[in-house]
């Protein structure tokens, strides 16, 4: 069944006939020949449309449609009109209908509208039933989603934060990496002891080892007292290495005995300090293709991969875009004191067309921007930053009878590896076993097709 579709007209012989032919699509039909029958039926049975007459004896057609939308703003109202009557239709509309179509009906295009009229329900009532079930989908710590990834994410961490084994973090940036760690840690026995995160990238290399390390006083020039390092500082606690795939070679055998032993040597000292840290590695690069390219050692990443994470991109857990915007839109809405309650539906639908590159943390920072620039209480699509607003999609369409369209074989294995390479946040191995080839022949394509493997250059 397509779905329910109630019929208000007071041509019988019309009821009937548009009955049967619907039915034929696979639709469940009841019809009425006055909106006043059809009122019980709408109080006792679930519909997915009405579709009415405007121009009926008794009830004026536009009262009839006040009332339908007044009554069950849940159902979309299509009303018929005579053939030329614009201005019933525009009245319609302002009333709250959903769409019109003309009589005498084009019974080929009936349903396609009913169809949309029906895909319009269900997108309002899964925005109705997010805004009220936001709690019920939440994680650990707060983490929040409804898709099947990150129900398996949320299993995970609650059996990993148990345990005291290093943890990797695979993801993309923006996929909320360091939330998981935080969670990780503050379900674990160590939750009373400091959680310190440190971003691998963000310090020049020539003071990465002061900061994990520490070092004495006088141990080189700016050494004017002694410091503890983070393995120090985080003792009995967690460490999180964020962005480990940026750590420099010349530290990785340091960071490995750390991880080892159990002790830390400060820069200028002679003497072992205990360090007693569960390691909470991240990172969005491929650690694989860097361990065989020789660009991270490989006990170290096996060190560090005891238990690993994969936190899927945004744009693979599209059940879960319009339940984080409701929790943003909650919070920000709260934060700036605004009553800002909803997305519209097309707001929804530009959220979940839209592939979000910058994932998780790109659409809080919409959403933010959203409630900050609206002036409804409602977010609409041009309270949206442009580029989200204005998104088109385009797709990769290789079946055309046009011979103008028609692609060489070598422009669609390129287009189709870049495909991939996105599709799955630029980890060549993983683009690489889709694709069925060994890494030696992605990184020839990669250079024959001048594909940029950070996807820099991807449209």
């Amino acid at each position: 069944m397509k779905g329910r579709i109630v019929i208000i007209d007071d041509d019988q012989d019309m009821c009937q006939m548009l009955e049967a032919s619907l039915k034929r699509k696979e639709y469940e039909v009841d019809w009425h020949t006055s909106g006043r029958d059809a009122d019980s039926t709408l109080r006792e049975k679930e519909y997915d449309v009405v579709l009415t007459d405007l121009q009926m004896p008794g009830e004026d057609g536009l009262e009839l449609c006040h009332r339908l939308v007044r009554n069950r703003p849940d159902i979309p109202v299509v009303v018929m009109t005579a053939f030329g009557s614009m201005e019933s239709a525009i009245a319609a509309l302002r009333a709250g209908a959903y769409d019109f179509i003309n009589k005498p009906l084009d019974i080929d295009t009936l349903p396609l509208l009913l169809e949309r009229a029906i895909n319009h329900r269900q997108l309002l009532e899964r925005i109705r039933v997010l805004s009220q079930t936001v709690k019920d989908r939440e994680g650990p710590d707060g983490l929040i989603g409804e898709s099947s990834v990150m129900q398996r994410v949320f299993e995970l961490i609650r059996r990993v934060a148990i345990l005291d084994s290093s943890v990797l973090l695979m993801g993309e940036s923006g996929t909320g990496k360091e939330l998981v760690a935080r969670a990780l840690h503050r379900n674990s026995p160590r939750r009373e002891k400091p959680f310190i995160p440190f971003n691998c990238s963000a310090i020049p290399e020539t003071l990465l080892e002061s900061e994990l390390f520490g070092h004495r006083k006088g141990s080189f020039t700016d050494a004017r007292t002694d410091r503890d390092g983070l393995f120090i500082q985080a003792n009995g606690g967690t460490l999180l290495l964020d962005e480990i795939g940026d750590l420099p070679l010349s530290l990785q055998p340091k960071i490995l005995r750390a991880l080892e032993e159990k002790t830390v040597r400060r820069i200028g000292d002679n003497k072992e300090i205990k360090s007693d840290v569960r390691i909470i590695a991240s990172t969005h690069r491929d650690l694989e293709s860097m361990v065989a390219d020789g660009n991270f050692r490989e006990d170290l990443f096996y060190r560090l991969n005891v238990i690993q994470i994969n936190l899927p991109p945004l744009r693979s857990r599209s059940n879960d875009i319009l339940l984080l915007a409701e929790r943003f839109l909650k919070e920000y809405a709260s934060i700036t004191g605004k009553d800002v309650r909803k997305l519209v539906e097309t707001t929804a639908q530009k959220l979940l067309s839209y592939p979000w590159p910058g994932n998780v943390r790109e659409l809080r920072n919409c959403i933010e921007h959203g409630v900050a620039l609206t002036r409804y209480d409602t977010l609409v699509p041009e309270d949206l930053p442009a580029k989200i607003s204005g998104y088109a999609d385009s797709r990769m369409i290789i079946l055309s009878n046009d011979p103008v369209e028609l692609i060489s074989m070598d422009e669609l294995e390129q287009r189709y590896i870049k495909h991939v390479l996105f599709a799955v946040g630029g980890n060549k191995t993983t683009t690489a076993n889709i694709l069925g080839f060994d890494r030696k022949t992605l990184y020839r394509k990669l250079e024959k097709y001048g594909i940029s493997p950070d996807l820099q250059d991807e449209e």
